[in-house]
Formats: C-alpha cells, sequence, structure tokens
C-alpha cells in the first residue's frame, strides 16, 4: 500500500453545490432502484423530495459540510457532504452523508484521502465520531470503511421471498 495522494478540501461554492446537488440526486435515485427501495418512474422524484427534505436550505443548510476535494494543482477530485448533527440523535457523532471520488481520479487512493481530510473536519469542528451508511453490494466502499477503522453499528438485512 504507498502513500495517500495530496490533497486538500475547501467549502463547494453555490455554483459547485448546486451542480453536485443536481448530479447526485440521479445517482441517489438510481442506487434506491438498485436496492429494490424505490420503483423507477418515481425515483428521481423521490430523491428530489429526499434532499429538499434534509437540505431545505440547500447550500446555506445549518450544521452541513458540503466540501470539494481538491490536489495541489487544484484538480477537482472529489466530494464530500457530511452533516455535524446525527440524524438519528447520536451525541457527539457526524454523519457522512456523500463521499465520491470522480471517475477520472478513481483506484489512486484518493477515496482514503477524501475520507481521512472528511474525519478531519470533523474532529476540526470538536466531534469525536462519524458515521456512514454503506450498501452492502458496494464491496469496494465496504472494504475502504472496513480498512479505514470503521465497524457495522447497525446492520440492515433482506431476503427476497
Amino acid at each position: 500500500m504507498g502513500s495517500m495522494p495530496e490533497i486538500s478540501v475547501r467549502a463547494m461554492t453555490p455554483a459547485e453545490f448546486d451542480h453536485w446537488n443536481e448530479s447526485t440526486v440521479h445517482e441517489l435515485a438510481a442506487v434506491n432502484v438498485a436496492a429494490g427501495n424505490w420503483p423507477a418512474d418515481e425515483a428521481v422524484d423521490r430523491a428530489r423530495q429526499s434532499r429538499l427534505e434534509r437540505l431545505p436550505d440547500g447550500v446555506d443548510t445549518a450544521d452541513m459540510l458540503f466540501l470539494l476535494g481538491l490536489r495541489p494543482d487544484s484538480t477537482p477530485i472529489g466530494f464530500l457532504w457530511i452533516g455535524l448533527k446525527h440524524p438519528r440523535g447520536v451525541q457527539d457523532c457526524a454523519f457522512l452523508y456523500f463521499i465520491e471520488v470522480t471517475e477520472a481520479h478513481r483506484g489512486s487512493g484518493y477515496g482514503r484521502a477524501l475520507l481521512q481530510a472528511g474525519e478531519q473536519a470533523v474532529r476540526a469542528r470538536g466531534l469525536s465520531s462519524l458515521e456512514l451508511n454503506v450498501f452492502g453490494a458496494n464491496t469496494r466502499a465496504v472494504h475502504l470503511y472496513e480498512t479505514a477503522g470503521y465497524t457495522v453499528v447497525t446492520q440492515q438485512m433482506r431476503k427476497p421471498l
């Protein structure tokens, strides 16, 4: 395992947020259709509604961090969305809603570097833990989180009947 690439993170601008939000609404719809949670014909509307409920003030929603990951030459390599208040009220624990490395930069250690930058941003704001959800079928992400020290706290299971 080589050294991690050097990155920094900064807050997304409103324009970057709008672009990120629109493109990831479609990803959110697709993963929920694939997981069998939402019917395809309603998925994009449900994803938009879910985002509006979670982010009533968009990029300015209180206690939310929208971070852009950058290489030293300022090339964007990925995105983070972290809530500083846990959605189920867990004390002293932030919640990672979204992490993504742009397609061109995958497989080069940027995911781990971006995750670490997110953890540092949470610590810098005085919180001592970070929680996330990951779809079981996303084995690459599961492996990243396990090797970065995350452990399962709750687990949903489903069987098709």
